[in-house]
């Protein structure tokens, strides 16, 4: 049953006298998502004890958990969602971000002679398969006029891929956030391009459909919140950058310069937007990573547009 906001109000009111445990929202989170941001704005006041977070490394496993019904939601990439519903995922799109894209970028050695992505060509790239990175492969690749035997992809997790990326057994690393400023200050990276003209931008809040059932009022709480603290992100980027530090270890320069690529601002969902993932769907579709292209306007949810 959908609880309404009075409803559930009063439910937190008599819940500890009739010994009844408070609705949680399980919230799935990657190292500087949506956890330091709404802590550090501060939105979390008086819901700080409704939410459970839990912490992945990446977009796939994050999905996975979602899939299983271990969380009730969590902020992915518009490219692993894709994923995720053509495997069947029942999760929708509660709430989204779009940004220019320049976060998403392919690394090469400061050494490469690379100074165009045609350059790679017979050349080895890794990255996450399904990932913001491998669209931006994609995308660069098509742009470039290669075909997919023209470039080999080893799908890597984060972690192998640096690893493989700083020890040469590939020769370029297509990557996103921290990681690429990361690699630029510590592994003397260079950035080959990004993912601005050739990305959407867009990253999402997903949640469950029995979430969005059970707990519509507690994910609309929450989709709110987190859209004031991705404003308040967006103007006080010192502070932010500060709190994403503490909590990622990477250091406040590093920190700093990934805001300031991403520039994550709150969008609605609508028609451009679902163009967007459906231009997604369907590059994947095409490149046969996907076993069939679907309607991506299926995975969305307009009940929780501000």
């Amino acid at each position: 049953m959908i609880l309404t906001r009075r409803r559930l109000a009063s439910l937190l009111i008599v819940a500890p006298r009739l010994g009844m445990a408070s609705p949680t929202l399980r919230v799935g989170d990657q190292k500087g998502g949506a956890k330091s941001l709404m802590t550090a704005s501060g939105v979390l006041a008086g819901i700080e004890h409704l939410i459970e977070w839990n912490i992945f490394a990446a977009a796939a496993p994050l999905l996975e958990a979602l899939n299983a019904g271990a969380i009730d939601c969590g902020g992915v990439g518009d490219a692993p969602f894709a994923f995720a519903r053509a495997a069947g995922i029942k999760a929708k799109v509660i709430t989204a971000t779009r940004s220019a894209g320049a976060s998403t970028a392919l690394l090469v050695p400061a050494t490469s002679t690379a100074r165009t992505f045609a350059d790679l060509k017979g050349r080895t790239i890794g990255t996450g398969k399904g990932s913001v990175g491998h669209f931006l492969v994609l995308a660069a690749r098509e742009k470039a006029g290669l075909s997919a035997g023209d470039i080999k992809l080893a799908f890597l997790s984060p972690a192998d891929s640096k690893a493989a990326f700083v020890s040469g057994a590939i020769d370029a690393w297509s990557t996103w956030g921290p990681y690429v400023y990361l690699a630029v200050a510590q592994n003397k990276a260079r950035i080959l391009l990004d993912g601005q003209g050739l990305m959407s931008g867009l990253s999402y809040e997903v949640a469950t459909e029995q979430a969005i059932a059970e707990k519509h009022d507690l994910l609309r709480t929450f989709s709110d919140r987190l859209q004031k603290a991705l404003r308040w992100g967006l103007e006080n980027v010192d502070a932010y950058a500060a709190a994403w530090a503490n909590e990622t270890g990477v250091p406040y320069d590093v920190s700093r310069q990934t805001l300031l690529a991403r520039g994550f601002a709150p969008a609605p969902i609508d028609a451009r937007m679902i163009a967007d993932q459906q231009r997604t769907v369907d590059v994947y579709a095409h490149e046969g990573v996907l076993p069939v292209r679907y309607d991506a306007a299926s995975g969305f949810d307009t009940s929780f547009n501000v």
